[in-house]
């Protein structure tokens, strides 16, 4: 990769996290509840076998997973070196996502169900990725964004009586509260939050993210 890309890269991974921060202040001071949490003694779990994989690597032993918020701006300003490490490493590494909505975002839980009904028709990266690219359109609004993510659903051929099913189902939210209720198990506060084969890691570059893929693919 050109050493400008590298700069720009981490340019956003730094914004990313400071951004973040910042969101979980927020969502701190201004009193937010959490998500009702599935009664389960198992919750902690970093993946699943059901969790989404990005780009799935069955004899990789590493594994990069992403708690992520659609509605995050964090998550937004991170995702070019997200794509980017998916370029360098999907073809080495599995790239897990699970959902972690935040209660202060009203969008956040409807765009998971969005994106989770979306995969449910094999679609779950286009959703993924018209989510990011988007998001200026939905995000930090106060209104529910129901009709606009209907909308994204018929720009991508989907099934739409099937989609509306699925992103009304229970079960759909059931889903997204179970990854939720791991994250918080797992000591998650805030998006993006990065885990490496079951360890958290708080890189402040996209070096850090580099360094910490090679570590873990040396010693696996």
């Amino acid at each position: 990769m050109a050493r400008t890309s590298r700069i720009l890269l981490t340019a956003f991974l730094i914004a990313a996290m400071a951004i973040g921060v910042l969101v979980y202040l927020s969502v701190r001071d201004r009193g937010s509840t959490t998500p009702t949490q599935p009664a389960s003694s198992e919750v902690g779990q970093v993946v699943r076998d059901n969790s989404h994989r990005l780009n799935a690597v069955p004899d990789s032993r590493v594994t990069f997973v992403e708690f992520l918020d659609f509605e995050c701006e964090g998550c937004r300003a991170v995702y070019p070196a997200i794509e980017q490490l998916r370029a360098e490493y999907g073809y080495r590494v599995n790239f897990v996502i699970r959902y972690f909505p935040l209660q202060a975002h009203v969008n956040a839980e409807r765009a998971a169900r969005a994106v989770e009904a979306a995969a449910q028709q094999g679609h779950l990266e286009a959703m993924y990725r018209k989510m990011y690219d988007t998001q200026a359109q939905w995000g930090e609004k106060h209104t529910p964004a129901d009709g606009v993510f209907r909308g994204f659903a018929a720009e991508l051929g989907l099934d739409m009586a099937a989609f509306d099913t699925a992103y009304a189902d229970p079960a759909t939210l059931d889903r997204i509260r179970l990854d939720f209720a791991d994250g918080r198990a797992l000591g998650v506060q805030g998006t993006p939050t990065f885990f490496l084969n079951n360890t958290r890691i708080q890189p402040h570059s996209y070096e850090d993210l580099t360094a910490a893929l090679d570590d873990a693919l040396a010693k696996n």
